[in-house]
C-alpha cells in the first residue's frame, strides 16, 4: 500500500510539471497561430505516445528480468531524480531564479506572432511547434511511467496518475489560461525530484540484492532521509552571499 501511494503521487507529480510546461507551448501556439493547428499537432503526438507506450511497455515486461529492470531503472531514476533536485535546492534557497511559466509563455507568444502566417487552412508552423512541445515533455512523461510503473509491478497506477496529472493540469489551465504559475511547478519538481532519488536508491539496491528493512516501508525512511538532507541544504545554502544569474 505504502509503494502503490508513492508510485501514483510520484507519477501524478512528476506528469503534472511536464504537462505545465507542455500546456505553455500549446498555448502560446493556439493564440497566436490559431487553435486547429495547434489542437491537431497535439493529437498526434499524444498518438505517437500512445504508440509507443503500447510498443515498448509489454516488451519490456516479457524480455527483460526484473532483477536487471530494476538495477537499470533505479539508476535512471536516480539520475533523473539527483537534476531535480539540485535545481529544486537551488531555486528554494534563492541560488537559481524560479521556473516562471508565465514569462516562459509571454517569450512565447512574442516569438510565434512575428513569424508570417498562411492566408487561410492549417498553419504549419503552428502543428510543429505544438507537436515539438508535446512530443518532447510527453516522452519523459512516458520515461516516468514506464520506469515507475514496471520496476514497481504497478503499471495501472502509474497509468491512472499520470491520466489524472493530464486531467488536472488541462482544466487548470483551461480556466486560467495565461496565469500558468497558479500551478505551484517548483515546489512539485522539489517533493517529485525527493520520490525519484528515494525510488531509485530502493529499486537499484533491490536490483543488487539489497534486502531492505520492513520491505516498502523502508520507502518512507528513504524519503525522509533525502527530505531531512534536502531541508539542511536549502537552509545552508539560503544563508550564503549570492549573486542570481538571469535565466535563460
Amino acid at each position: 500500500m505504502t509503494a502503490t501511494l508513492l508510485v501514483g503521487l510520484a507519477v501524478f507529480g512528476a506528469c503534472a510539471v511536464e504537462m505545465v510546461e507542455a500546456l505553455t507551448i500549446v498555448l502560446a501556439a493556439g493564440l497566436t497561430r490559431g487553435w486547429r493547428s495547434a489542437l491537431e499537432g497535439s493529437a498526434v503526438a499524444v498518438l505517437v505516445l500512445a504508440a509507443v507506450v503500447a510498443a515498448l511497455g509489454p516488451t519490456l515486461i516479457h524480455l527483460v528480468p526484473i532483477s536487471v529492470l530494476r538495477v537499470v531503472v533505479g539508476s535512471l531514476l536516480l539520475v533523473l531524480g539527483l537534476q531535480w533536485l539540485r535545481k529544486a535546492i537551488l531555486r528554494a534557497s534563492g541560488h537559481k531564479p524560479k521556473h516562471d511559466e508565465d514569462a516562459i509563455y509571454q517569450r512565447e507568444v512574442a516569438r510565434l506572432s512575428g513569424l508570417p502566417r498562411p492566408a487561410a487552412g492549417r498553419d504549419a508552423t503552428g502543428f510543429v511547434i505544438a507537436f515539438k512541445g508535446v512530443l518532447l515533455e510527453g516522452t519523459e512523461v512516458v520515461m516516468i511511467v514506464l520506469t515507475l510503473g514496471l520496476s514497481s509491478g504497478r503499471l495501472e497506477v502509474a497509468a491512472l496518475g499520470a491520466g489524472a496529472a493530464i486531467l488536472v493540469v488541462g482544466v487548470v489551465g483551461a480556466l486560467v489560461a495565461r496565469q500558468l504559475s497558479e500551478v505551484p511547478e517548483n515546489a512539485l519538481k522539489l517533493g517529485v525530484g525527493l520520490m525519484l532519488v528515494t525510488f531509485g536508491t530502493f529499486w537499484a539496491g533491490e536490483g543488487v540484492g539489497v534486502s531492505w528493512p520492513g520491505a516498502d516501508l523502508f520507502l518512507l525512511g528513504l524519503l525522509a532521509l533525502y527530505a531531512a538532507s534536502t531541508w539542511v541544504l536549502v537552509a545552508y545554502l539560503g544563508r550564503q552571499t549570492f549573486r542570481p544569474k538571469a535565466m535563460a
